[in-house]
């Protein structure tokens, strides 16, 4: 019944809202988790071939030469986890992978001016690169083994540097680091989406490129820091929705007509739903259902493409990251390539599924692909969506509303 008194109602079954009902069920809150469409997901869904082609092709039915439509898990949102991240600490510490089996990703790549590199996994894979001429792989392997042996709580690690007052840009000009080097690092290790962060005080930079590396280091044979569950990423919602229900969680799908209702002064009171009228100290959602709290920050492009073939010059990667400096590209934002395939159990055997991904920065969002799909190679079928991302005007706290931020072009 929705007379109970909840501690917290979830609308939305994304990604983000199913993370957050699983850890706040574990940890003994009553939760009720409602969404008005009828599958897990969200706008972070795994789709079939059947359900690409009726969202994207107007209900055509596909052609029998893509193979079976079951056999595909198309993400709308493809994401990699970081194997020593704080999403697998939650993963392990709710215990929720006893419903999900996860596999490493083959390599992370880095478009270095027209050609494709792998990033340096190790640093024997470091010394072969061609990302670095001699001097500049003994400069960047100082670097980074300061960074790995940084720890901000032992000031014996910090060789004299005050990385809360040094800036980024700073660091690397400590070290002598070439712009070639400076690039790749930034963006292809420490993921960062554009160059503000040359500015900023480099503790924050030094230990994003120390988790890249840390998760490498997570497990025995990785040949990147990335891992991925088998069946794609819709998977993960329905994984926390099961650990939810485990723990008392209430789940209403398919439900129409969902209100919140707040008092005068805009503080969160209840959830409406037809008749019938639930109440809770708190509410969390995604932006889709809280249209005047959310304010519009950007626009993604995203291509999903089904290739009989690897990516070229990945070395027949099966699964693989691939991120396009904005600089490489004549952008203010990456592009992101994102592939995976039968070995995730997302396709048909040889079939493989490649994203290309960005910010929308001009009135011809699909050309501002162009530069990843390049890489692809001859590509059987292609989808492409253009979607709004909104994140929250405010944090919650005072009016009991806390929403998730949208999901943006990173992979």
């Amino acid at each position: 019944s929705m007379d109970e008194e909840y501690d917290a109602v979830v609308l939305g079954t994304g990604l983000k809202e199913c993370i957050l009902s699983g850890l706040l069920s574990v940890d003994g809150y009553r939760v009720l988790h409602m969404d008005r469409n009828d599958y897990y997901g969200g706008d972070s869904a795994s789709l079939n071939l059947n359900q690409m082609y009726e969202r994207f092709r107007s209900g055509n039915k596909p052609p029998e030469s893509l193979g079976s439509s079951r056999e595909y898990n198309i993400d709308l949102v493809p994401k990699f986890i970081m194997a020593n991240g704080n999403l697998v600490k939650v993963l392990i510490h709710t215990d929720v992978t006893k419903y999900l089996e996860f596999k490493s990703v083959d390599g992370s790549f880095v478009l270095n001016s027209s050609r494709v590199e792998k990033v340096p996994a190790t640093d024997w894979e470091a010394l072969r690169s061609p990302l670095m001429g001699l001097f500049e792989k003994r400069r960047a392997a100082k670097f980074l083994s300061f960074c790995q042996q940084y720890n901000p709580e032992d000031a014996s690690t910090w060789q004299q540097r005050d990385l809360d007052k040094m800036t980024m840009y700073e660091l690397y000009q400590a070290y002598g680091l070439q712009p070639m080097t400076v690039d790749f690092l930034g963006h292809a290790v420490a993921l960062h989406q554009d160059d503000q962060y040359w500015a900023q005080p480099a503790k924050s930079t030094v230990m994003k490129i120390k988790l890249y590396y840390e998760s490498i280091m997570r497990y025995e044979g990785l040949t990147s820091p990335y891992i991925y569950p088998l069946y794609g990423l819709g998977e993960l919602p329905q994984a926390f929705a099961r650990l939810s229900a485990v723990h008392g969680g209430v789940y209403m799908l398919d439900k129409a007509g969902i209100e919140v209702a707040y008092d005068e002064s805009g503080v969160y009171q209840g959830v409406r739903c037809g008749e019938e009228f639930v109440k809770s100290k708190f509410v969390v959602g995604s932006p889709d259902y809280f249209r005047e709290r959310v304010i519009k920050t950007g626009k993604v492009v995203r291509a999903m493409c089904v290739l009989d073939h690897p990516i070229p010059g990945t070395n027949d990667a099966n699964s693989l990251q691939m991120i396009l400096p904005q600089k490489q590209v004549g952008r203010k934002s990456d592009i992101y390539v994102f592939c995976c395939s039968a070995t995730h159990n997302v396709a048909p055997k040889n079939t493989w599924l490649a994203f290309v991904s960005t910010t929308v920065e001009t009135t011809v969002p699909e050309d501002e692909l162009l530069p990843g799909l390049r890489l692809l190679g001859p590509v059987k079928e292609k989808f492409v969506e253009i979607v709004d991302v909104f994140e929250p005007l405010d944090d919650g706290k005072t009016d009991k509303v806390f929403i998730s931020k949208g999901y943006d072009a990173t992979s």
